[in-house]
């Protein structure tokens, strides 16, 4: 069979930095600890006035093709997944394209180009897209590239409006990869849900609880399916399990619901039962409050079990220190979630070779895709070539007034003219409109 999964990968941030307990929180009259400690989350990262989702996904790719040494003719398909596209027919990859053949001789009129939505998940979805293609025999020795751009840009005074972020994720899809071997397993969980949409609007209407809770509900499911698939799923199966994070707090939630399930019948789970009780079952309650009630306070006893926080710990808290400080990349979400366990686990000189990721991606809409990865020999190389811990400390702090021009910028409703705060420099830049209305770009050396 084929090894087909992500050979290497690249990520690039929005240039701006909004701190939220610093600068957010005072201005909008909150405790700091709202965002820090309920949220999860230290700052988000904007786009400057000549960042959007092209030139953030063509400078995350140009990085990812230079450092491996590939040109235009060893790329046979670009898929973009966003859900913050601002054409209803020509595609971000399209643009993308454009942007990269400005900087190398050839063109990409060979490939294969297309943009996938489906809110947080279609940056797996496209993921599958290309592992598809290469398994199918279809690539004639050629690559995918998979990018993964978004804005996260709520309305001012949105309840998500702290969650913000912007950035991307480039990843290339290839036979015998260097970094993860995707399963041909996944398990789904999917149903017809409003819980957050953009009805031909830039900005999401959200029901936030209701969110929460579709969340957990289709993560269960596709977890459940993963197993029907896979096999039964033991806690020290996975070494980390990357989650879909629009913030990290969600994450809090979505892991106990995973670790409950997962015990059960499990050795973990007969010792967990002879400390907190069994797990209880509906059939043992009269109506569907007492139950829940009941889950409620076992889960609530289960994440204060030291066996629970010691595997929180290890599997879950190192794929979220990224997060932390960049906000909700939306599509880029999860895989920026999978760079920072890796990060994490070089960084402190663990040996993860053949070890198995549990990756549980999401959409609003609403969608859940829980997939195994195994880390291969090569991934200390490519996660050290990663620069995010310098892109990061190089953003521009926005006070809140600037903060507030950023915004409008890139509120398409809005004209204003606002001054750059970087310069930017060996990168993709925004460079105006065109006489159809279509946004144009240069490399800026």
């Amino acid at each position: 069979m084929t090894v087909v999964g992500i050979d290497a990968m690249e990520i690039w941030t929005g240039k701006l930095k909004l701190d939220l307990a610093e600068t957010f929180a005072p201005a909008q009259g909150d405790d700091p600890g709202k965002y820090t400690k309920g949220l999860g989350l230290r700052a988000s990262s904007f786009p400057d006035v000549y960042e959007d989702i092209v030139t953030m996904g063509a400078n995350a790719a140009h990085r990812l093709m230079e450092r491996k040494g590939l040109t235009p003719e060893d790329i046979g398909r670009i898929d973009v997944a966003t859900e913050s596209a601002f054409d209803n027919s020509k595609p971000v990859s399209t643009y993308i394209a454009g942007c990269l053949e400005q900087v190398y001789d050839e063109n990409f009129h060979h490939a294969n180009k297309g943009e996938r939505k489906f809110a947080c998940i279609s940056g797996t979805q496209s993921l599958d897209d290309a592992y598809n293609w290469i398994r199918a025999g279809r690539n004639r020795g050629r690559a995918a590239l998979v990018i993964a751009t978004d804005t996260a840009l709520y309305a001012r005074d949105d309840p998500g409006e702290a969650t913000q972020g912007a950035g991307a994720v480039a990843m290339l899809v290839d036979e015998d990869p260097n970094l993860v071997e995707l399963s041909a397993e996944q398990g789904y969980g999917s149903a017809d849900e409003t819980d957050f949409l953009k009805p031909n609007q830039q900005f999401p209407s959200v029901d936030g609880k209701r969110s929460v809770n579709v969340y957990l509900a289709r993560m269960r499911e596709a977890l459940e399916d993963f197993a029907a698939v896979a096999g039964d799923i033991h806690p020290g199966d996975y070494e980390m399990i990357p989650f879909h994070t629009p913030f990290p707090g969600m994450v809090r939630k979505a892991a106990a619901l995973g670790y409950r399930h997962i015990v059960r019948g499990t050795d973990v789970g007969d010792l967990l039962a002879e400390e907190i009780g069994h797990q209880p079952m509906r059939s043992d309650f009269e109506t569907d409050d007492e139950f829940h009630a009941a889950i409620k306070e076992y889960t609530d006893a289960l994440t204060e079990t030291e066996r629970y926080q010691d595997w929180y710990a290890n599997t879950i808290e190192p794929t979220l220190e990224i997060s932390r400080d960049v906000g909700n990349w939306y599509t880029g979400s999860v895989h920026i979630a999978r760079a920072s366990g890796l990060k994490h686990a070089r960084e402190n000189g663990l040996d993860l070779d053949d070890a198995r990721l549990l990756v549980a991606s999401y959409g609003s809409g609403a969608q859940a895709e829980v997939h195994a990865e195994t880390v291969v020999s090569g991934w200390e190389e490519e996660i050290g070539a990663l620069d995010i811990d310098e892109q990061i400390r190089n953003r521009y702090d926005l006070s809140f007034a600037e903060y507030e021009q950023v915004h409008d910028v890139h509120n398409h409703e809005t004209e204003t003219d606002v001054e750059e705060f970087t310069a930017p420099e060996n990168e993709f830049a925004f460079d105006g409109w065109g006489r159809m209305g279509e946004r144009k770009y240069r490399y800026v050396e």
